[in-house]
């Protein structure tokens, strides 16, 4: 009974080490989580991922955030050698001004890479991926929009970063014409770093599993902003 009891507790030990999820309230425009690295990671200037939710899981009520998404697979086990931030809106859309205080409040807290921040949102997170990072293309390193949309007098800014745009054409919540619109209009300015899939017979629940792909973060973290 010793031996177990001792077994559990360092097994516990190595799970917080390593989990550092906690709620910050206040702090910023938006509330959000946190995720911190292990301390290797930690003290090494992480990178910075943030996630953005889509329109089902707004309200006030942060737990909502954890339903599915990246802290979703965190919580599941899967281990992201940064610095995860996914705030909530409560309302409405998300407005580019006020997720930029919630990166500015834990790059004052932290010490990070700001060559690496990255930036990924389904649905109504994809509309704030791509309006966020179009009017902040210059503090992201790369951002991926799942069955969203935006506005097109940010495509020339979108198309400074690496963009991966994805979206499936049986979506009968946000048509597929959304992201084709901003994907033609990146283009006339330059599509050297878009990469646009579509996903087929997929509809718009079906982008969700996205999150449990290795593809998704090994591409993210694999671009560095110079």
């Amino acid at each position: 009974m010793f031996k177990f009891s001792i077994f559990t507790f360092i097994l516990s030990l190595s799970f917080l080490s390593y989990s550092q999820l906690s709620s910050v309230y206040g702090k910023a425009d938006y509330n959000f989580w946190i995720n911190l690295p292990e301390d290797s990671i930690l003290n090494s200037k992480p990178p910075i991922l943030i996630f953005l939710h889509g329109k089902s899981l707004s309200g006030t009520d942060l737990a909502r955030v954890r339903k599915y998404g990246v802290i979703h697979e965190m919580d599941k086990g899967r281990k992201i050698p940064a610095i995860v931030i996914a705030p909530q809106v409560a309302t409405g859309h998300w407005v580019p001004e006020k997720v930029l205080s919630v990166l500015e409040y834990v790059q004052k807290n932290y010490n990070t890479d700001s060559s690496r921040i990255y930036v990924v949102g389904m649905s109504l997170g994809g509309y704030g991926t791509l309006h966020f990072a179009g009017k902040y293309a210059d503090k992201i390193t790369a951002a991926v929009a799942l069955c969203g949309g935006g506005n097109e007098k940010d495509a020339c800014n979108l198309s400074t970063i690496p963009l991966w745009i994805q979206h499936g054409d049986a979506d009968n919540a946000v048509p597929i014409s959304q992201s084709e619109k901003m994907v033609s209009a990146i283009k006339k300015c330059s599509a050297d770093n878009l990469i646009y899939t579509i996903i087929k017979g997929a509809n718009h629940g079906d982008l969700e599993r996205i999150f449990r792909t290795d593809e998704l973060y090994n591409w993210l973290f694999s671009k560095v902003r110079m």
